[in-house]
C-alpha cells in the first residue's frame, strides 16, 4: 500500500505518465482509420446516387478520384499533429480540448464532405449539362 501512495504522489506531480490507455497518438490514429473507411463507404453510396441520376457523365467518377487524390492526404494532416509528439505530451491530459476539437473537425469532414462534393459535383454538371 506504501508504493500505492507514493506512486499516487508522484503521478499528481506529474512524475509518472498516466496510465497507459491515454495516447493521443494511437487514438487520432484509430479515429483517422475509422473516418477514411466511414467516408469511404459514405462517398461510394453517394456517387452511386449519383450515377443512377446522371446520363452518362463521367462527373460521379470524378468525385470518386478525389477521395484518392485528396481526402487520403487531408487525413494524414489530422493525424501529423498527433503522431509528432513526444511521449510525454502523448500522455498528457491537458490536450483533452484540442483532441477533443480535432477529432470533431475530422468526422464533421468524414461525414460532410461526400455531400458537399457530390453536391459540387451535381452542380457543374447541370452548368455543363
Amino acid at each position: 500500500m506504501g508504493k500505492a501512495l507514493h506512486d499516487n504522489s508522484l503521478a499528481r506531480q506529474g512524475q509518472l505518465a498516466p496510465a497507459a490507455g491515454l495516447d493521443w497518438r494511437k487514438r487520432i490514429s484509430d479515429h483517422v482509420a475509422y473516418a477514411l473507411l466511414v467516408y469511404t463507404g459514405v462517398q461510394i453510396g453517394v456517387t452511386m446516387l449519383m450515377v443512377k441520376g446522371s446520363h452518362g457523365t463521367i462527373m460521379p467518377y470524378f468525385a470518386l478520384v478525389v477521395l484518392v487524390a485528396a481526402i487520403i492526404p487531408a487525413a494524414r494532416l489530422f493525424e501529423a499533429r498527433w503522431s509528432e509528439l513526444d511521449d510525454d505530451a502523448a500522455h498528457d491530459p491537458a490536450l483533452s480540448a484540442a483532441f477533443a476539437r480535432d477529432v470533431l473537425a475530422l468526422w464533421l469532414c468524414a461525414l460532410g464532405l461526400p455531400f458537399a462534393l457530390a453536391a459540387l459535383f451535381h452542380g457543374v454538371e447541370l452548368l455543363l449539362g
